[in-house]
């Protein structure tokens, strides 16, 4: 007799099209049938996740719509995440300047 393959928390999730703390909310809830394999890890059956995967529908994000984000705002955004970077290239630059001319 052959031995019945339990699958893993990450096996389950890959199957269900859902996270992996989804797949543990779902035994929470008792929606998914797991079995603890010394006392700390869940395995599930094949069939079983098979069975619940037709109940279920993931529910993914809705995407949110495109809003119109103008320009002003992008340059401002640009100079606030990077000013560094920009100080540091006009500082560079002004001392290679000050070394070669002198």
């Amino acid at each position: 007799m052959a031995e019945e393959k339990f699958l893993t928390v990450r096996d389950a999730a890959a199957i269900l099209g859902v996270t992996e703390k989804e797949v543990v909310d779902l035994v929470d809830k008792g929606t998914l049938s797991a079995y603890k394999i010394g006392g700390i890890y869940l395995r599930f059956k094949k069939e079983q996740i098979f069975e619940v995967k037709k109940h279920i529908h993931p529910v993914s994000p809705k995407p949110e719509p495109l809003v119109d984000y103008p320009v002003s705002d992008r340059f401002s955004d640009f100079f606030y995440f990077n000013d560094f970077y920009i100080i540091a290239v006009l500082v560079i630059a002004i001392l290679i300047f000050a070394i070669f001319r002198g």
